[in-house]
């Protein structure tokens, strides 16, 4: 049975935002993640490089399919040639056809079946909104954040409503680079 990571890491304000971290959508606050990450963003690639690499597949929601997808199809080098041939897997109402390699599109209630077919970790980047759902639904195994150094007091918070007290098990911390933080902790059941 896989495992299912929120991950890629997932990218997080001391205060919980996650909206726009490349600025591109228009936030007010947007473009925080490499205005606070600078030099760290270096040791930052490391990171995601790694959560890449140990990854089955990933899962994501439509929205930051076409991020990444865009982002990375036409690139190449370690990061982006694994990116380009994972298994991918697309939780959408309204895609049809998938133009990134290796992309499935799962419609309905189907996640917990991907989690009984597969062995590995299924990764989920960037996708708050899917995120909230399966932490909802009890599905998230492992939590894993990179924290920048920012309160932006506004924007769009990775944790909604959960529908009750999700406790959680800290498996571990450590610096990325000089002044972000990697936090792992695991979903308690």
């Amino acid at each position: 049975m896989a495992k299912i990571v929120i991950s890629g890491p997932q990218n997080v304000s001391l205060d919980g935002v996650v909206q726009d971290p490349d600025g591109k959508e228009g936030f007010s606050l947007g473009g925080w993640f490499v205005q606070f990450g600078g030099k760290d963003l270096e040791q930052w690639n490391k990171v995601a490089l790694d959560e890449a690499l140990g990854a089955e597949a990933w899962l994501l929601g439509r929205r930051s399919y076409e991020f990444f997808g865009e982002r990375w199809r036409p690139r190449s080098g370690e990061l982006a040639d694994r990116l380009n041939s994972m298994p991918k897997y697309v939780v959408s109402s309204t895609l049809e056809d998938p133009e990134w390699n290796n992309s499935t599109v799962l419609k309905g209630d189907v996640v917990s079946t991907l989690k009984q077919e597969l062995d590995g970790e299924i990764v989920v980047p960037a996708s708050y909104q899917l995120g909230r759902t399966l932490i909802g639904h009890d599905l998230v195994d492992e939590l894993r954040l990179v924290v920048f150094p920012v309160v932006l007091g506004a924007g769009e918070r990775f944790f909604g409503e959960t529908g009750g007290a999700k406790p959680m098990r800290l498996l571990g911390t450590r610096t990325v680079g000089e002044g972000l933080v990697y936090l792992r902790y695991e979903l308690v059941r």
